[in-house]
């Protein structure tokens, strides 16, 4: 092995294609990208350089802070309650379910697979009010509820879409998760049920720590994925009602490709890039300080 690294030649002929795609694909549209935040104008009326226009017109829209603003509590709370349920899934596989765990993983892991307007059309049909009551609604109704207008208001549309993508998302991390589990030796938990570790505690002490690698991972992942919604809110309300659920990936869409304008969406895109990166040195940073501590 480290002969083979040691070489240059090698190590070219191995990794240079592989690099080479990836410049292609990700970064030169990156640098184009940042390339148009200093223009105004778009493919058809022609480009023109603008400065630090954009920047300033970044500062002062107040459109981007709530697409921000609603971007950072989409990301927050689906972080949160993906990988969440997706650790507790992959504890139940490991621990509780175990013969059947195959049957279940592969039936949560099912909405993961399937194409996002389907999910979406079905969550419009399952939250309707009109032409007629959709299944939650008629459930409200049998209780002696009224029914709720869900994407008459931007409050419970934001819940509904929480509610739908982490019922795409979840069993996804789940088995992710559960892959960092079985990494972690028989013998570690029968050493621990011996010194008396069980339930919560052999959770706490033992699984935790050892599956912490896997779990900041799939932290990282779900803050940068989540960040980057689009599809999903784009299919199910179309950032409505009004702007209400547009994150910043809808705003960057409108302003660059429905009112032309590359530029300044490409600075919206910018910014986006910069939070995220923000976020994913936050979280290493403090993987890293809880690892010193220990």
């Amino acid at each position: 092995m480290n002969p083979l690294l040691g070489d240059r030649r090698a190590t070219l002929i191995l990794i240079g294609p592989a690099l080479l795609i990836y410049s292609v694909v990700m970064l030169v549209p990156i640098v184009v990208s940042f390339g148009y935040t200093l223009t105004s104008g778009n493919a058809i009326t022609g480009f023109t350089f603008s400065g630090l226009e954009n920047y300033q017109r970044l500062l002062t829209d107040t459109r981007v802070g709530d697409a921000l603003l609603l971007t950072v509590r989409y990301a927050v709370l689906m972080t949160i309650l993906q990988v969440g349920f997706g650790y507790l899934l992959s504890l139940m596989y490991v621990f509780v379910l175990r013969k059947w765990s195959s049957a279940v993983r592969t039936l949560v892991f099912f909405p993961v697979v399937l194409p996002t307007v389907a999910v979406a059309l079905l969550f419009q049909q399952m939250f309707a009010i009109a032409p007629q009551n959709g299944l939650v609604n008629t459930a409200l109704e049998a209780v002696g509820l009224s029914s709720v207008d869900w994407f008459g208001d931007g409050g419970t549309a934001f819940l509904v879409i929480i509610v739908m993508d982490v019922w795409r998302s979840m069993g996804f991390y789940g088995v992710l998760l559960y892959a960092g589990l079985l990494d972690i030796p028989e013998e570690v938990f029968e050493s621990a049920r011996i010194d008396g570790a069980s339930g919560f505690g052999l959770v706490r002490r033992i699984v935790l720590p050892l599956s912490l690698p896997v779990l900041v991972s799939s932290l990282i992942f779900s803050v940068n994925g989540t960040l980057k919604v689009f599809d999903s809110i784009l299919a199910l309300t179309n950032g409505g009602p009004g702007t209400s659920t547009s994150p910043l990936t809808i705003y960057m869409f409108d302003t660059s490709f429905r009112f032309g304008q590359y530029g300044y969406g490409s600075t919206v895109a910018f910014l986006l890039t910069v939070v995220s990166l923000l976020v994913t040195v936050f979280i290493f940073r403090a993987n890293r300080r809880d690892l010193t501590k220990d």
